[in-house]
């Protein structure tokens, strides 16, 4: 009885095996799925699997209406529709032969959020944490030898050095004067690589071309520019620019920043945008400029701090998530000339749909001849100008195409909020313990 029981078991353990393997793939990209997708009440919500998965609510079936079309048909891919009823959270199970739960995603439903769009030309400063390494070079000692002490060490270009023997170091002037009192004693330089921390030890090499003590690196402590202001939170006084990161114009490194600010700036030129050149705009700004906020996070979807004070009075807009975005019309709020904020048309071609946060969200394409006239399409300088659809925000610009000036990307709107830590909350939370 044990052994045919045992040989029962075994039977059904390789019968499962031999349903899953196939589908291993399958099963790993439904368990990198989210844990959590944030719904509007005014909103939907599609999600995509493929034969054998299924979709089934759990938890609080009052909060969604869970539909697929062709669920009397047998389809390799079948899409689920999410339609809100009440505000709260839903956990949904995602099954594998309509049986073994694979994954469990809890559906938020929210209340619309609302956001003061952007459009103003910023001046942006940052100062790096601790100083970057932008270049190496070798150095003549005065007995005419050559050697790099910092890559001997391993040292290398991308590389933030945040201190030296322990003291924290803020500017290049003072990792000088750090090598020029030290002379040639060993010092232990720590760097920050792709958020780890190391300590390097070197030993300053005296110059024969000016006497001074040398690691034989290049480093930059600071950088600035324009950009685009895209979203105010009154309550939260956050502000998100941008939609993409500043980087080191010489590395291309993400720079970590100490801090930073945004300014007030003018617009003083643009250079058209043409094939294979991208445009710019240029503007100014100075020290004693209004400081608008303050810079407190750079990231690969833009840069993220707290705001002193809204720029104007305009009116706050409903953020859409991104399956309320729609192909078809658009526009953006972005400032070209006289500090004023304008509206022009674009056209929405393509949208992704994303699971997790994701640069490149949409393909946009400006079809405002004004704008069309003045920059010959998206330029630098504009990045982070908000993009609005049928009265909501639902994202900025970010990236332009090199070959064609007149299309580029789009960042959805949630993946900023996200990085800026404005929360989605349901208004219902007490309902689902």
């Amino acid at each position: 009885m044990t052994k045919n029981l045992r040989q029962k078991k075994l039977v059904f353990f390789i019968l499962i095996l031999a349903l899953i393997v196939p589908y291993s793939v399958q099963i790993l990209n439904v368990l990198h799925y989210p844990s959590q997708i944030d719904i509007t009440r005014g909103g939907s919500q599609r999600l995509d699997v493929l034969f054998p998965f299924t979709l089934e609510i759990l938890e609080n079936k009052k909060v969604l209406e869970l539909s697929n079309k062709h669920e009397e048909k047998i389809r390799i891919k079948n899409s689920y529709h999410f339609k809100p009823s009440e505000n709260g959270i839903a956990k949904v199970a995602i099954n594998f032969l309509g049986f073994l739960p694979i994954k469990h995603v809890n559906v938020n439903v929210i209340d619309d959020i609302y956001l003061t769009p952007g459009g103003e030309a910023l001046g942006v400063k940052l100062n790096t944490k601790g100083v970057l390494v932008v270049g190496m070079s070798e150095i003549e000692n005065v007995n005419g030898e050559k050697s790099n002490p910092a890559a001997d060490a391993g040292i290398k270009v991308g590389d933030s050095v945040t201190k030296i023997n322990g003291k924290k170091i803020k500017d290049a002037n003072q990792v000088i004067d750090i090598l020029n009192n030290a002379k040639n004693e060993k010092l232990n330089i720590t760097i920050e690589r792709d958020s780890k921390e190391m300590v390097k030890e070197v030993t300053p090499i005296k110059s024969k071309q000016d006497n001074s003590y040398r690691l034989g690196i290049w480093v930059r402590d600071k950088t600035a520019g324009i950009g685009t202001l895209t979203f105010y939170d009154e309550k939260s006084k956050k502000f998100g620019a941008l939609g993409h990161s500043i980087t080191d114009v010489d590395t291309g490194t993400l720079m970590s920043i100490e801090n930073g600010e945004i300014m007030e700036a003018e617009i003083s030129s643009i250079e058209q945008g043409k094939k294979g050149t991208p445009g710019e705009i240029r503007g100014m700004f100075f020290e004693n400029n209004k400081v608008l906020g303050k810079i407190t996070s750079n990231t690969s979807f833009g840069i993220y701090g707290a705001m002193y004070k809204n720029l104007s009075d305009k009116k706050r807009l409903p953020i859409a998530l991104q399956n309320e975005v729609q192909i078809g019309k658009a526009h953006i709020l972005t400032t070209i000339e006289n500090s004023k904020v304008e509206k022009y048309e674009v056209e929405i071609l393509k949208k992704e749909n994303q699971l997790n946060p994701e640069t490149k969200s949409m393909v946009i394409k400006v079809t405002d001849k004004r704008l069309l006239n003045k920059t010959g399409g998206i330029v630098r300088g504009m990045s982070g100008s908000p993009i609005i659809q049928n009265g909501k925000i639902i994202g900025a610009v970010t990236h332009v195409f090199v070959n064609d000036p007149t299309k580029g990307y789009g960042l959805y709107i949630e993946w900023m909020m996200k990085e800026a830590g404005i929360p989605f909350k349901s208004n219902n939370l007490a309902n689902n313990k």
